[in-house]
């Protein structure tokens, strides 16, 4: 399992009139976590891009726990469970102090440039071997 953590303050365009975090943004901050991990474990989205293999969600949920508000700092947690297919999950927790604020995850598949699944590249399975953790 591969784990990053990436800090995001909550900035006053993504709230909505009631003033807390409007919910599509959730999967913004997913996605920009994401690519921090990857980018921590030595992976280049736009190099696997140009290499011909793309990553689309395939699924996505979230759970809202509590809401934030403008100018909150959250933490985004991205997981990556080590064990890689054509497809795979990353889990994310979004917490603000001590507080759970949202859970979630999203499903992708490695696809060629015509759009047909494939497997993933050897050197994104060697990078997420060499930075796994033992699950805790």
């Amino acid at each position: 399992m591969v784990t990053a953590r990436k800090e995001i303050r909550v900035r006053y365009a993504e709230t909505d009139m009631m003033g807390i975090t409007y919910h599509a943004n959730y999967f913004v901050w997913f996605e920009t976590a994401r690519i921090h991990l990857l980018n921590t474990i030595g992976i280049s989205y736009r190099n696997l891009e140009k290499t011909g293999y793309m990553l689309p969600v395939i699924e996505c949920h979230a759970h809202f726990h509590h809401p934030v508000t403008f100018d909150d700092l959250v933490i985004v947690q991205a997981t990556l469970d080590s064990s890689l297919a054509a497809s795979f999950r990353i889990d994310y927790v979004v917490t603000c102090g001590e507080q759970k604020i949202s859970t979630g995850y999203t499903v992708h598949a490695f696809v060629d440039e015509s759009g047909a699944v494939t497997r993933p590249p050897k050197s994104f399975l060697n990078a997420v071997g060499a930075n796994a953790q033992a699950k805790p």
